[in-house]
């Protein structure tokens, strides 16, 4: 506990800084995208997608993070930083999620954990985890929302840079987050498989969430510092 709390210390101001620039980012490029001339023939369509989903991706860890305190280490400011990314995430509910969170890491990889599936199976894991994590209240927001946005926006772009890249972006984090760190026999302490050190493919896939044991050994290390658990993991094995 004493040495996440010395990371926590460290964080401020810039653990915020890193959340709200990803929200102020994905708003951003939401707006732009609302406004984009939509063409299938353009590579500019394909790119808005995956900037789009990539920073999906980036609220979802930034409710993460501040699920494990270290957004900020004023925890008024930590939570509604989680609370808000959360609820952009198609309207995701931070509290719900919290206690699921801890749960996988209380139990990770047993028959207790929300986010394994005994069978590995690919399309059976990333069902149960779509179910353990999907309401019918966020699918009816969503609806309401796309209903009364489509009213002043393009449908299709709403269609294309909104909710696409927001089911793209489950994808993202369950097979880099989830499926590939925990599918197979572990035998380690937190039974966590790890990619090899690649940092910009770390940072790409998921926000460094391929160094997944690196994570379950230091819960208290925020995202854009687990590149540097892994080399100093890489140096000690060595």
């Amino acid at each position: 506990m004493a040495s996440t709390q010395s990371i926590s210390r460290k964080i401020d101001p810039l653990g915020l800084i890193i959340a709200w620039s990803i929200i102020i980012l994905w708003a951003i490029s939401l707006v732009f995208w609302m406004n984009f001339e939509l063409s299938w023939k353009s590579p500019w369509t394909y790119l808005g997608i995956l900037v789009q989903t990539h920073l999906y991706t980036g609220l979802f860890i930034t409710a993460h993070d501040a699920m494990h305190g270290i957004v900020s280490s004023d925890k008024r400011w930590n939570h509604l930083t989680g609370w808000i990314s959360a609820l952009l995430f198609s309207y995701n509910f931070y509290w719900k999620l919290f206690p699921k969170h801890h749960e996988h890491h209380r139990y990770v990889a047993t028959d207790k954990d929300p986010d394994y599936h005994a069978s590995g199976n690919f399309f059976l894991w990333y069902l149960s985890f779509i179910r353990q994590y999907v309401t019918i209240w966020q699918i009816l927001l969503m609806a309401v929302s796309f209903n009364i946005l489509k009213l002043f926006l393009p449908t299709e772009n709403l269609i294309v840079f909104w909710m696409l890249p927001a089911i793209l972006s489950t994808l993202q984090l369950f097979y880099f987050g989830t499926y590939l760190p925990h599918r197979g026999e572990s035998t380690n302490e937190h039974h966590s498989h790890s990619q090899s050190k690649n940092h910009l493919w770390a940072f790409l896939s998921c926000y460094f969430f391929g160094y997944h044991y690196e994570h379950h050994d230091s819960p208290g290390t925020p995202w854009w510092r687990l590149w540097q658990v892994k080399e100093k993991q890489t140096a000690d094995f060595r």
